[in-house]
């Protein structure tokens, strides 16, 4: 029998397509191949899945989802499983990052409510959960998409700052270290 993981990582993951042209294809290689032309067009990242799983994170991070619109017609994925995400060594001095796949997959396990005694016991299937843990992706994942559109549209230039992601992430270390300052005054 194949592990969650296993199963999990042989999907591929929808989002929306009004983020295309808005955010994926201005920060992405997305659609265009692999390419040596990259930095020469000043793309922050790749493959589209690589802006994907920032968005996942920047969901995760706020702790906040955004279910994908219902229209079928008007979601897109990257053609891609998730299993091959990050997998190209030596592409332009990359190294393969397989291990975000594990921290994504852990994440979606510690967010997403699945029963998995029912599933040991047989009540629910592999799929079901596997489900589950897909739709709560794409959502982290739209709320970051959404909050990457909503910054852009407040100033185009938001996100060409040359660590403007990483000072994104680092806020929500900021925030949850202030948290837990004031967890302690309280005590």
């Amino acid at each position: 029998m194949e592990s969650l993981f296993d199963l999990w990582s042989k999907r591929n993951p929808q989002w929306e397509k009004r983020y295309e042209e808005s955010v994926i294809k201005v920060f992405t290689d997305y659609g265009r191949g692999t390419t040596s032309y990259q930095a020469a067009r000043a793309k922050i990242f790749g493959a589209g899945y690589e802006l994907f799983i920032i968005a996942f994170f920047i969901g995760l991070y706020f702790d906040q989802t955004k279910p994908l619109i219902e229209d079928k017609a008007k979601l897109k994925s990257f053609g891609q499983p998730i299993q091959y995400w990050g997998n190209q060594e030596n592409r332009l001095g990359r190294k393969s990052y397989g291990e975000i796949r594990q921290f994504l997959f852990a994440a979606l396990v510690a967010k997403t409510d699945i029963d998995l005694i029912a599933l040991d016991k047989g009540e629910i299937t592999a799929r079901k959960v596997v489900d589950q843990l897909i739709d709560k992706m794409e959502q982290y994942a739209n709320f970051g998409f959404s909050y990457i559109h909503e910054k852009m549209e407040e100033d185009p230039n938001y996100f060409f700052k040359e660590t403007v992601f990483f000072q994104l992430f680092l806020s929500f270390l900021n925030d949850k270290k202030n948290e837990d300052d004031e967890q302690l005054e309280e005590l």
